[in-house]
């Protein structure tokens, strides 16, 4: 694999690039469907550009912008022909991903940290382990100095203007010291000051690391022409001029379009390389008028292409350094610690809404309702209702703890899915990483919070005073809300919105509940093919261990007449004159399951069955592993991209 050679200067060079793939939608069929046309984005373009420089990519929108910042990240969806070189390597996805970095339109970042800990996670999932954590700090420091963030450090992201959120998406990104870093809109958004602010820092950046910069925008100032040391106008894919922006007035003054004395130039020659299409006529004119621009300058155009800015006008003296992206990454030990990390950081910073709200999703919720669940079953009756009512506390039990770990998940993963997704794209860390991070740092509040839910029904209601059955009770609803978090983990990966994930991830425990807890309907009132359908479900084995172990034992209860006298049920009685319907709670279970032969275990193996329980957790597990390696397909990962 072809690595870049470190050196003193830079050059990324595009030669003779075409690139076809998907044009914008133009009708409203294309539009709804999601699908568009295919046709060449990208038409002979050559560009090139030194370290020290910025450059802006101008056009108009469907010109072609974003697409040439992605071809070069080699990102773009399509065939692409050509060269792309930097310092004459070929560009490739690793290479792009170990030397250079992207800074997207759209860029979310984790709101329950502050602007510190965001960069100083990020040096840590980015810069090499041969990196001692002492340089790492000292360029998280030196980065919020560059961006201007010092002021913000100890700030929430959530209260950061979208000036200061900015700086500090371009501020992740520039912590590994890339030599090319790509910046599609860094301005889109922004006031004309703070426009002004980060093309600024953007340009200080290349000339004092020698780092090459290409940023696009579709609305240039005349304030940011200073800085930038190389423009390149896009029309419909073509190249209308690209060189020096010095050089630019007098070529196109010598093609007879020169700049009005009080005209911005960026803009006057934006107009001048954009179709006119307020009318026919003009759309021909100004069509036939760009066509000869491109032709010309593809004939002529090789000398302000190649012709280098002078160092000479550089305000300051340029640090020729050994970038941090030579150091390579970090370990995956690393890379999982410092994902646990971040994440529980955002659970522990209570100064955050962000932070309160997750700490008390994930470790207050469930106990709460635990609590209200004992105030109403806190009486239960020593007749023959017990048996109904142990069967809806263990059956509100069970569902309370499938579907708070829904709703606990569809407020905390999304946040930490989408930027998983932008940070896989850079090359940071991939998908069985993200995952078994994620399932790293939740497993150890996921316990927390069950076994505090569990021991306030346990040991707040005549169940048992022994610990070992309170371990298992908790045990057994942990893996039942294990299993449900990982399951909509797995959906929020396919499906974007949090909502309808939700649902389906509920819909889904409804089923497993209804049909196979047999604490609804009965296991022998099922239909054969229900019957069958019910040993793929988790709830069938979570349920029949809690039926087992809370009923298996149970003596005999009086009848709801007799409980006062305290007289127990003559064996083996139902609706007699006693009032009684269970002489015991075998007798109660046989109605519940199958149960034909002593010791009346056909459906209740209680070991087998809380293995099983915990099978189906870790099936579901490895599940999402695989499901985070295999490629997903393009129209699943559009609706993640920024």
């Amino acid at each position: 694999m072809s690595r870049l050679h470190v050196t003193n200067d830079y050059v990324l060079e595009l030669n003779n690039v075409y690139h076809a793939g998907q044009m914008e939608a133009s009708t409203c069929l294309e539009k709804m469907v999601g699908n568009s046309s295919v046709g060449v984005v990208l038409k002979d373009v050559s560009v090139e550009v030194h370290g020290g420089e910025l450059m802006a990519v101008l056009g108009s929108k469907g010109s072609g912008k974003k697409t040439l910042l992605d071809v070069i990240a080699r990102r773009a969806q399509g065939p692409t022909r050509g060269q792309i070189l930097l310092n004459g390597v070929p560009m490739s996805m690793r290479l792009f991903q170990d030397s250079c970095a992207y800074v997207g339109r759209k860029c979310h970042l984790l709101e329950g940290l502050t602007t510190k800990q965001t960069l100083y996670y990020a040096a840590h999932l980015t810069i090499g382990s041969k990196v001692s954590s002492y340089v790492k700090s000292t360029r998280v420091k030196q980065v919020m100095a560059d961006l201007a963030l010092i002021h913000v450090a100890n700030h929430g992201v959530h209260s950061l203007n979208q000036s200061e959120y900015r700086r500090l998406a371009i501020g992740i990104q520039l912590l590994r010291d890339p030599v090319v870093i790509l910046l599609d809109e860094p301005t889109g958004d922004l006031d004309p000051l703070h426009t002004y602010m980060v093309v600024s820092i953007l340009s200080n950046h290349a000339k004092k690391y020698n780092r090459i910069v290409v940023l696009s925008t579709e609305k240039p100032r005349s304030d940011i022409f200073p800085f930038l040391d190389r423009v390149t106008y896009l029309c419909l894919g073509d190249v209308v001029y690209t060189g020096a922006t010095r050089m630019m007035l007098d070529y196109f003054r010598h093609l007879g379009f020169p700049c009005p004395e009080l005209e911005n130039p960026l803009m006057f020659y934006l107009c001048l390389s954009t179709v006119d299409r307020r009318s026919q006529e003009r759309f021909l004119e100004s069509s036939n008028q760009i066509a000869a621009l491109v032709d010309k300058f593809r004939m002529d155009g090789r000398p302000f292409r190649k012709c280098a800015v002078s160092y000479a006008d550089h305000v300051m003296e340029t640090e020729h350094r050994l970038p941090l992206t030579a150091y390579g990454r970090p370990t995956t030990t690393q890379v999982l610690t410092n994902l646990m990390s971040r994440e529980w950081a955002v659970l522990w910073n209570c100064g955050s809404p962000i932070g309160r709200s997750q700490f008390f999703l994930r470790l207050l919720l469930l106990p709460v309702f635990f609590f209200l669940l004992w105030i109403f079953y806190y009486e239960l009756p020593l007749n023959q209702q017990s048996y109904a009512s142990r069967n809806g506390l263990l059956y509100s039990c069970l569902a309370a703890t499938m579907f708070l770990s829904v709703a606990s998940t569809v407020a905390v993963h999304p946040a930490l899915r989408t930027r998983y997704y932008q940070e896989s794209r850079d090359g940071f860390y991939f998908g069985p990483s993200f995952i078994l991070a994620r399932s790293l740092a939740s497993l150890p509040l996921s316990v927390a919070t069950v076994a505090a839910a569990s021991a306030i029904i346990y040991f707040g209601m005549p169940m048992s005073t022994n610990p070992f059955q309170y371990l298992l009770f908790g045990s057994t609803l942990w893996a039942v809300h294990y299993f449900m978090e990982q399951q909509t983990m797995a959906l929020l990966m396919l499906v974007k919105s949090s909502f309808n994930a939700a649902l389906t991830s509920l819909f889904l425990g409804i089923v497993y509940l209804n049909v196979g807890s047999a604490m609804v309907r009965a296991v022998p009132g099922l239909p054969d093919y229900l019957y069958y359908l019910t040993y793929v479900t988790q709830s069938r084995y979570a349920a029949a261990v809690l039926n087992e172990q809370h009923f298996r034992n149970f003596s005999s209860l009086p009848s709801v007449l007799n409980s006062t006298l305290s007289i127990p049920c003559p064996s083996g009685t139902t609706f007699s004159n006693y009032g009684c319907r269970y002489s015991n709670g075998t007798h109660y279970l046989m109605e519940r399951y199958h149960l034909t032969h002593p010791p009346y275990d056909d459906d209740l193996r209680f070991w087998l069955n809380f293995g099983l329980n915990f099978l189906f957790t870790g099936a579901m597990f490895f599940a999402n592993i695989i499901l985070h390696i295999v490629p997903l397909p393009a129209f699943v990962k559009s609706k993640f991209r920024g």
